[in-house]
């Protein structure tokens, strides 16, 4: 079943909300997938602000909209989830290590965009710790997909693999981790 939602825009994420409400009550499960990139998109010093701007309004501002209209039904799940569709790309850390194989990706407005979904998840993790709702960032690799041009290295079922194992985690689930295939992701 599809619910269409456009995260840029408030009236569809209402509706959406209300559609699984009328539909099922609740939500167990909320995976924030929705991600652009940019052509205008590059080095600070050469990026065009305005595709910045785009990008942090799709993977971020919209991702937070989004999550705040659906909180209050995951608020009426036993054990709600959030998976938040990151990018090793949105680590400080790895930005910052000249020996990370992702040092040279400067996409200012993609990365900086990852980078506040991730303090998103953290700071949401930390506001929610009291409930039974988890949250986690998810870098699922390199998947060849549109936003790719079809070039990365894993297909969209193998990139599917950790974020579906996240949101279906049990009662034990630890809350506010940057995760990616070969372990946790320095933020």
């Amino acid at each position: 079943e599809a619910v269409r939602i456009d995260v840029n825009d408030t009236d569809s994420i209402k509706a959406a909300a209300e559609t699984i409400r009328e539909r099922h009550g609740r939500l167990d499960i909320l995976v924030n997938n929705a991600g652009i990139v940019d052509a205008e998109d590059g080095p600070p010093t050469s990026a065009s602000p305005e595709a910045a701007r785009r990008i942090m309004a799709t993977n971020f501002v919209g991702t937070l909209a989004v999550t705040q209209a659906m909180l209050p039904l995951l608020r009426l799940s036993a054990a709600g989830r959030i998976v938040n569709l990151s990018s090793s790309l949105g680590s400080l850390a790895v930005n910052g290590d000249p020996t990370s194989p992702y040092y040279s990706a400067r996409l200012i407005g993609y990365n900086a965009s990852k980078a506040a979904l991730n303090m998103l998840t953290v700071q949401l993790a930390a506001e929610l710790r009291d409930t039974p709702i988890v949250v986690n960032s998810v870098s699922p690799g390199y998947v060849k997909t549109d936003l790719t041009g079809h070039t990365g290295f894993m297909t969209p079922e193998e990139g599917a693999r950790l974020p579906v194992g996240y949101a279906l985690f049990g009662e034990d689930a630890v809350s506010g981790r940057f995760v990616e295939p070969a372990g946790e992701t320095p933020w």
